[in-house]
């Protein structure tokens, strides 16, 4: 019995009775009351404050803007005033310059021409034709005056000059490159008549070079013609062929000829932009079926014109960009609520004639228009080198066969020799002996000439950031192209080339314009008063530019082929001019954006925020941002600090900047944080300018050093960061 109580006591004890559980009841449900009260006096508490906030974040906006608005017009007429004022005492300076230069031209006594002079260099060019000397020597020193002429008038056709004047210069430059090389012809025969005089004991052939700073001549004659001759190699300049057995046995003379100048591809540049500019009138006129036909029959208007040429087409297009950099950019800020009809047309004239044309074009759901690409470069023949794409390096080589000209011969004492009037003849390769007929089926075949191979090595002072490509000329097309050269061998690590060609043509060697870009990061940042670094790092390579005052040094590690630029001062246009010709590009042009894969901006407002960066490079050091990419194309983001010691910028210092054509703002994120956020940093303000936002937080040493800065030292800058575009091509 006593177990059964205590189980039952416990049984009992265990079980809770209705009421204290409606007792419990009754306090959860007033304990999740008051929690749920007390949440929602937290929340509502929380929401007045968050709009209390946003109240007086909003109060502070409207004063900040308020403040903006007020001093806007004082900011945009203080911009406008320092910049005019440098702009005119550069051009004053240009000016004085140009009068210098042409003082000194006029007082030269050196025998030479003056290019500018019509009577002057038509008078040198009449008696540089007639004369009879041809020897080497002499010639190449005749062709070395020739090719300074011509550096004259490039230079000289750079600056623009009146249209007349301009097809003046270029005629002239057209007879001058015309006849050097015929008297390089010329000088070529005269060594040939004397090969057997020359000609090596071990080969029985005759084989020399002949070099100065701009060519270098190589020939060889066959004169032991042996059926078992393979091909020949000049060791001392890395030059090399290979013969078919059928030329090995004719009389004949392979040159050689390595220009490291260029006089082939402006031929193709003015039919490739008459091509651009034919569509383009094409396309404004409404006609575009019309153009395009032209176009394809190559009855391009002005054609067969010399005066349009393509130095003319050049300036035409650089005058219509002057005009549009003239324009200021102070009232684009300040008028840019109303120029979304006339400031964009402008900007497309001047930036990128193509642009608007392809946009309106691209709309058209038809498909029977050419697209964007094709408005670049249009031909049919994918074997055309488009010279917007593609750069030709290190001059021409022009690779001939001649036949031999008559060898003098003893007879009783006397040397005798026939003396040919036809000049240097070319020997016709391929010939019907030297193809030989290819089955395709069987029921059809093809005839296919032997081919000839050259083994070219690179030249020293070419930078190739990848293997080269190999063109010939086409002497009637006037264009460089690609077929007919086969089993191309790049050795990098001997720096040399071979490839096949089914005949003998001149041949350069091509990079891609912009494999070095998009750039990967950038960064200007002062060492001094008006000095200061400037480095991009490209796809492929880093570049870095010095600037002291009004010239410009390039840097660049790991390079031993570049020492004739590197480390050397030169102006803006020479800096550009070397490193384009030396394979190292980093600027741009119109065409740029077709090519490379960019972060499209307003350009309008980039070179506004150029020629603020320019102005205060002096103190401020600038960098890329990674998020300039996701503020869209009407806003800019770039890093930016003070810097006044010549040392790199600790990670810590830099501050993010939005910039826009309305208002510029000191950002408070870091480059680092993980989401973009326009806040405002604590007690920054909004500023019209971008010059006005850097000087609110500089010291006054800074703002001292900015204000001394030389007007020549900030056209330097200025024109480094309009040709690189690194805000865009970043």
């Amino acid at each position: 019995m006593p177990p059964k109580d205590g189980k039952s006591a416990k049984k009992k004890g265990g079980k809770i009775s209705k009421a204290e559980r409606e007792r419990l009841q009754r306090e959860a449900d007033e304990q999740r009351l008051r929690e749920e009260e007390e949440a929602r006096l937290v929340a509502e508490r929380e929401e007045n404050e968050r709009l209390e906030r946003e109240r007086i974040e909003q109060e502070k906006q409207q004063l900040l803007e308020l403040k903006d608005r007020e001093r806007r017009e004082d900011e945009l007429n203080e911009l406008r005033h320092i910049l005019d004022e440098n702009h005119s005492a550069v051009a004053t300076w240009e000016s004085e310059c140009r009068n210098k230069a042409k003082w000194e031209r006029y007082m030269r006594c050196d025998g030479s021409p003056d290019p500018a002079v019509q009577p002057e260099i038509n008078s040198f060019i009449s008696l540089w034709r007639e004369d009879s000397e041809t020897q080497i020597e002499k010639v190449l020193e005749n062709c070395a005056l020739a090719l300074q002429l011509i550096d004259e008038l490039d230079f000289l056709l750079s600056e623009g000059p009146e249209p007349c004047t301009a097809q003046q210069y270029q005629e002239t430059v057209i007879c001058l490159q015309s006849i050097n090389l015929s008297k390089l012809n010329q000088a070529t025969e005269e060594l040939l008549k004397f090969a057997n005089s020359s000609s090596d004991i071990e080969s029985g052939n005759m084989q020399t070079v002949v070099q100065d700073d701009n060519i270098t001549l190589c020939l060889w004659a066959n004169l032991n013609k042996n059926p078992r001759f393979k091909g020949y190699r000049f060791e001392e300049v890395g030059l090399g062929f290979e013969l078919p057995k059928p030329l090995a046995v004719s009389d004949i003379a392979v040159r050689i000829l390595h220009t490291r100048y260029d006089h082939l591809s402006h031929h193709s540049e003015r039919e490739q932009v008459q091509r651009r500019r034919s569509m383009m009138e094409g396309f404004l006129t409404g006609g575009p079926s019309e153009s395009a036909a032209e176009v394809q029959d190559g009855k391009i208007e002005g054609e067969g014109d010399e005066g349009e040429s393509s130095k003319q087409v050049e300036e035409e297009s650089r005058s219509v960009r002057s005009e549009s950099r003239k324009r200021s950019a102070v009232s684009v800020i300040s008028s840019k609520e109303g120029r979304k009809s006339s400031s964009i047309k402008l900007l497309e004239e001047g930036e990128s004639q193509m642009e608007g044309i392809a946009t309106s074009l691209e709309a058209d759901q038809n498909g029977s228009n050419p697209s964007k690409a094709e408005l670049v470069f249009d031909s049919a023949d994918i074997h055309i080198v488009d010279l917007q794409q593609f750069t030709p390096l290190g001059g021409v080589f022009y690779f001939d066969v001649f036949h031999l000209p008559p060898q003098s011969h003893i007879v009783k004492g006397w040397e005798m020799r026939e003396l040919l009037e036809t000049g240097l003849q070319v020997f016709p390769y391929p010939t019907e002996q030297s193809s030989t007929s290819v089955s395709l089926d069987e029921h059809s075949s093809t005839v296919v000439s032997l081919p000839v191979e050259v083994t070219v090595a690179l030249p020293d002072s070419i930078m190739f950031l990848e293997g080269p490509q190999v063109a010939r000329w086409d002497p009637i097309g006037q264009h460089w192209r690609t077929d007919c050269i086969s089993e191309t061998n790049y050795d990098a690590e001997t720096r040399s080339i071979s490839f096949q060609m089914n005949a003998f043509y001149a041949f350069t060697l091509l990079q891609e314009s912009y494999a070095n870009m998009p750039f990967q990061s950038w960064e200007l940042r002062p060492l001094g008063k008006d000095s200061a670094l400037f480095t991009i790092t490209g796809a492929l390579t880093e570049v870095s530019i010095t600037i002291k005052g009004k010239q410009c040094m390039l840097q660049m590690e790991e390079t031993k082929d570049l020492d004739h630029i590197l480390g050397k001062w030169m102006s803006p246009s020479e800096l550009q001019k070397a490193m384009r010709r030396a394979g190292i590009n980093i600027f741009v042009n119109e065409y740029s954006d077709k090519y490379v894969s960019i972060n499209s901006k307003d350009p309008l407002i980039e070179h506004t925020v150029y020629e603020q960066m320019a102005l205060m490079s002096s103190a401020v050091a600038f960098s890329w941002s990674r998020w300039n990419t996701q503020c869209g194309q009407e806003h800019l983001v770039l890093q930016a600090c003070e810097q006044l010691e010549a040392v790199p910028v600790a990670e810590e210092m830099w501050s993010l900047y939005l910039l826009g054509a309305q208002r510029n703002q000191h950002l408070k994120m870091k480059e680092h944080d993980n989401s973009f956020s326009a806040e405002l940093a604590e007690g920054s303000e909004f500023h019209s300018t971008f010059l006005h936002m850097l000087r609110q937080d500089m010291s006054i040493e800074g703002q001292a050093r900015v204000r001394q800065s030389h007007y020549l030292y900030t056209d330097t800058i200025q024109r480094l960061l309009c040709a690189t575009r690194v805000l865009t091509y970043s």
